[in-house]
C-alpha cells in the first residue's frame, strides 16, 4: 500500500549508513519542520525498503552511497511509495541531475538553510499527487551516465552441502537462513543444508519482497511466517510453517511486524 502523501502529520524515514549523519539530518529536519515525524532510521537500502513497506512514510531521505543496495537502487524499488530526497557528500556532477521537480537533494553536511528549502518544497509536493517515479529515475540514470535502469536480478537458487552431496535449492523452498559458526544454515520443510555465504552477503542477493532479515543472524521467507508471538521477556518470536523452531526478532527489526 502506497503512502498517503497528505499534508496532515507527515512522516519520514532517514537512511544513511553513517549514524552521525543520520542524527545530523534528523536534527536539521526537526529544526526546519517540527511537525515532521521521523518514524524510522535505516542503515542501508534493505532496511529502508522494509521500513517504507511497514511504516508507509510520506518521505524517505536516502544516502546515495550505501553498501550493497545504494540510494538510487533503493529509490527504484520504492517507486511511487514515498517522496524521495537524495543525500550526497560530494557528487557535484550528480547534483545537477537532482534539480528537477520530483526529486530533491541534500548535500552533506546538511546546512540549515538548505534543509529548510527542501522542507518547503516537500510541503508543496505533499499537497499534490506524486509524479511517476519510474520516469524520474530513468531520467536521473541517464544524466548520471548509467545507461538506463535495469531490473535487479535476485538469487533464485542456493548451492548447498547436504551431507556429502551438493544440492541446488530453489529459494522458493527455503523457510529461513540462520548463521551458525562459520556456516549459514539453510532450512527447508524437508531438510537442512549448509552454505559458506554469510548473512550480510545473503541479504543483499535475496529479493526484499520475499525475504526479511529479522535478526543479525536470521533471514526468514515472508510467506513462510505463520504467526508472531511474544516470549516472557516481551521479545517478538516468529513461528514458521513447516518447522518447530522459533526465531527471535531483534529490536532493530521489530518494525517489520508492527502491523501484523
Amino acid at each position: 500500500m502506497a503512502a498517503s502523501f497528505t499534508s496532515a502529520a507527515p512522516s519520514a524515514v532517514v537512511a544513511d549508513d553513517e549514524r552521525l549523519m543520520r542524527e545530523q539530518i534528523i536534527d536539521r529536519l526537526k529544526e526546519a519542520w517540527p511537525e515532521l515525524l521521523i518514524v524510522g532510521e535505516a542503515s542501508n537500502g534493505r532496511e529502508a525498503i522494509a521500513m517504507v513497506q511497514s511504516l508507509q512514510p510520506d518521505i524517505v531521505f536516502l544516502d546515495i552511497s550505501m553498501p550493497g543496495m545504494d540510494g538510487i537502487e533503493t529509490a527504484q524499488a520504492l517507486a511511487g511509495r514515498a517522496h524521495v530526497v537524495f543525500v550526497t557528500a560530494h557528487d557535484q556532477y550528480a547534483i545537477s541531475a537532482f534539480e528537477h521537480g520530483a526529486i530533491d537533494y541534500l548535500l552533506k553536511p546538511a546546512e540549515p538553510e538548505r534543509v529548510a528549502l527542501t522542507c518547503q518544497r516537500l510541503r508543496e509536493r505533499l499537497k499534490q499527487a506524486p509524479d511517476p517515479m519510474n520516469e524520474v529515475l530513468e531520467q536521473l540514470s541517464q544524466r548520471l551516465g548509467a545507461g538506463g535502469l535495469k531490473p535487479r536480478e535476485y538469487m533464485r537458487w542456493v548451492q548447498a552441502s547436504v551431507g556429502a552431496n551438493i544440492r541446488m535449492i530453489p529459494t522458493s523452498d527455503i523457510l529461513f537462513f540462520r548463521a551458525e559458526d562459520k556456516y549459514t544454515l539453510v532450512k527447508t520443510r524437508g531438510f537442512e543444508a549448509l552454505i559458506r555465504k554469510p548473512i550480510k552477503e545473503l541479504i543483499e542477493e535475496l529479493d526484499p519482497d520475499e525475504f526479511w532479515q529479522i535478526h543479525r543472524s536470521t533471514v526468514v521467507r515472508v510467506d513462510a511466517v505463520e504467526q508472531v508471538s511474544r516470549d516472557f521477556r516481551g521479545h517478538q518470536i516468529v513461528h514458521v510453517r513447516g518447522s518447530d523452531e522459533k526465531l527471535e526478532v531483534s529490536r532493530t527489526f521489530n518494525h517489520l511486524f508492527k502491523q501484523m
